[in-house]
């Protein structure tokens, strides 16, 4: 008998700029990295596409609606509770000057500078792969 709680969950985030260059963060408000600041994304439903995820857990957590481009990497996060499987993607702001609010499960959402992003507690192997989407999204 397969234990379905065991097994691997397959996950999706964003690498969202605005036009100015600025990155699309959320603050996790619930476990796995609670309190960390990471990109926006969870869980793929049954049935649901990677690019349909995407789109929908950054507009779940941050009200942001995004095009999906790009695979910016794909890694693993394994715990004594947890593993993932996450494909993160470059998104694109579908509204101008669309300002982040915290939903779902993000305690906050907002854009942020890369000065500010390294005054701010990060998920593990979040800033190694943000010069790639930044290429990637034509910000480098």
């Amino acid at each position: 008998m397969i234990e379905s709680c065991r097994l691997p969950r397959l996950a999706v985030g964003a690498f969202a700029f605005d036009a100015r260059g600025r990155l699309l963060l959320v603050q996790r408000g619930r476990p796995p990295a609670q309190g960390l600041w990471s990109v926006p994304g969870g869980k793929v439903k049954w049935g649901e596409t990677l690019v349909d995820a995407c789109r929908r857990e950054v507009q779940e957590e941050t009200g942001i609606q995004i095009a999906v481009g790009p695979l910016v990497t794909w890694f693993e996060r394994i715990d004594a509770a947890h593993h993932y499987v996450i494909l993160d993607f470059i998104g694109t702001p579908t509204q101008a000057a669309a300002e982040p609010r915290a939903g779902d499960d993000a305690a906050q959402a907002r854009w942020v500078t890369q000065d500010e992003l390294l005054a701010l507690p990060l998920t593990a192997g979040l800033l190694p792969v943000l010069a790639q989407a930044r290429r990637l999204a034509g910000f480098a």
